[in-house]
């Protein structure tokens, strides 16, 4: 990369992460008194639960175990991202630093991102002016799914288009809104830039390694889409060079994989295991159900990129030069897994949109020099590739412009928070509803039955329970049993939990009132024993 290429990587990089960031800086524009900004325009649960992972590295945690449980857990090297930069906040107000610093985060890992996909784009298109573009569509671009919308449908044979649910299989959303899917994409891409590298010179086999070593620690979901695509490419270079009667074509490749595996493999095993013999981290990721939606959808996400895909297929520039083949191999692995037999399928086709987008920029190339149509068609392809992504944003823009639930928490339950952190011990459970319970943990260090979906063990039971709990039916001592048996320290009380049913919590002699303002109590549990 030349020098002028550079700057202009970092400054695209640095005008994408301020453009993401205007949503941010309006929400906390405009609370008040009346409503304080979570931080998040999109994904507001997940966002909660972030926050709550950064708060146990700011109590000293090195470990990941969620507050979103109650169950033991014997803790496992994940989010150490979010683990460390808890570790910068200090008392007080460590709710706002922690959602500053989550996105200084995200704004940092995005020129980095931005330019190890130039990078990638780098060796495979020559024109400066295509390798740009490709850049801009592989980070912001989009497919057809805003006609879903257009057509005033919110979801389509099951699902959302995919633009709006799958940070994975497109740029923006990762861009937008999730640091480490965004860290981890940018290390995804520096592994396979330095492993072609090494087609030149085997030590920057190495060198990937240890960038895969470091993919582990911040999402080890995407090593396995890595490994699915580095055996594709594998697989294909083998093939044509056996067709070419040429196995000294293959050979190098070979054997650079084998070191680029050596580093992370010990870590990988460790991940494998942990999930796969520890009951916690089984039934977490059992009922993590993140399913791929109904095949026209990714038809209709792709479709705009599809045409321009037949110009690299047609000219089989593979032939020329087999680098050529990871794309290729990158975009079948992807669709393959896509729909494998898996509860995080829709996880596995991460960086497929790149690949897309560089096969694609070659024919887009061709057409508007080939073709006297070429440059309105690739003109009217790109501009509908940028509406999803504008609608993300300014969505974001109006929802954070206009305070309420749960882009923004109420005044009286945040200070309701901030009274259980001076007065609760460390770790201690609070029962709660579970719209309370998803923000509680990222206000204050403790934990909760019900608040997130995949890390709350055994939700399908307890969800149910702690509704039952919270209405009439249960009589005195079905209730003493249930917070003896879930060591329940203290109960939040606000409007949610009253929505669940008509039971005074004044009425248990157990229970001893320790908060009482704007709607909200805070119940500290004595039980004898």
């Amino acid at each position: 990369m030349k020098r002028h290429e550079r700057l202009w990587c970092l400054w695209y990089g640095v005008i994408l992460a301020g453009i993401t960031t205007l949503p941010y800086l309006m929400g906390m524009a405009v609370e008040g008194d009346e409503w304080l900004f979570t931080g998040f325009v999109f994904g507001v649960e997940d966002g909660n639960s972030y926050i709550a992972k950064m708060l146990l590295g700011q109590i000293g945690d090195w470990l990941f175990r969620t507050p979103y449980s109650t169950e033991i857990q014997n803790g496992v090297l994940a989010f150490l991202p979010y683990l460390l930069l808890g570790k910068l906040a200090a008392p007080p107000e460590v709710h706002i630093q922690l959602v500053v610093l989550f996105h200084i985060f995200r704004v940092l890992s995005i020129p980095f991102t931005v330019w190890v996909i130039y990078q990638f784009i780098s060796n495979y298109i020559e024109d400066l002016r295509w390798r740009r573009w490709a850049t801009i569509l592989a980070t912001i671009g989009g497919g057809l799914g805003w006609l879903i919308l257009a057509a005033g449908g919110s979801g389509w044979l099951g699902s959302l288009p995919l633009e709006w649910i799958s940070p994975e299989s497109f740029g923006f959303l990762a861009i937008y809104g999730l640091p480490h899917l965004v860290l981890a994409r940018g290390l995804l891409f520096l592994a396979m830039v330095l492993f072609l590298r090494a087609e030149d010179n085997p030590k920057w086999s190495w060198l990937a390694g240890c960038v895969i070593l470091l993919l582990l620690l911040v999402q080890p979901l995407s090593v396995l889409t890595l490994a699915a695509v580095i055996g594709a490419y594998n697989l294909l270079v083998l093939i044509f060079s056996l067709l070419q009667r040429e196995p000294q074509i293959y050979r190098p490749l070979f054997f650079n994989t084998l070191r680029m595996m050596v580093l992370p493999l010990p870590l990988f095993a460790y991940f494998v295991v942990s999930f796969s013999t520890d009951p916690f981290l089984t039934a977490w990721t059992g009922q993590n159900q993140i399913l791929s939606p109904h095949p026209v959808h990714y038809l209709l996400a792709y479709g705009l990129m599809i045409p321009f895909l037949i110009v690299p297929f047609r000219k089989r520039v593979w032939k020329t030069r087999p680098q050529w083949l990871l794309p290729i191999g990158w975009l079948a692995a992807g669709l393959l897994l896509a729909y494998f037999p898996y509860n995080l399928q829709r996880r596995l086709p991460e960086g497929i949109w790149v690949a897309i987008v560089t096969l694609a920029a070659l024919g887009m190339a061709e057409l508007w020099r080939r073709r006297p149509w070429g440059k309105m068609f690739v003109r009217f392809s790109i501009a509908g590739a940028l509406i999803s992504s504008a609608l993300l944003l300014i969505g974001g823009l109006q929802a954070a412009a206009s305070p309420d639930l749960p882009m923004f928490r109420p005044d009286g339950e945040v200070r309701a928070f901030q009274e259980l952190e001076r007065i609760s011990p460390q770790n201690s459970i609070v029962l709660a509803s579970y719209s309370s319970g998803n923000a509680l943990p990222a206000w204050v260090s403790v934990r909760v039955l019900v608040g997130h979906g995949p890390e709350s063990a055994n939700l399908d039971e307890n969800l149910p329970v702690v509704s039952a709990f919270f209405d009439d039916g249960w009589d005195a001592i079905q209730r003493e049993n249930f917070l003896k048996e879930k060591q329940v320290d203290f109960i939040f009380y606000g409007p949610f939990e009253r929505e669940l049913g008509e039971w005074d919590p004044d009425s248990s002699s157990t229970l001893t009132l320790r908060y009482d303002e704007n709607g909200y109590r805070i119940y500290e549990v004595s039980l004898s024993p």
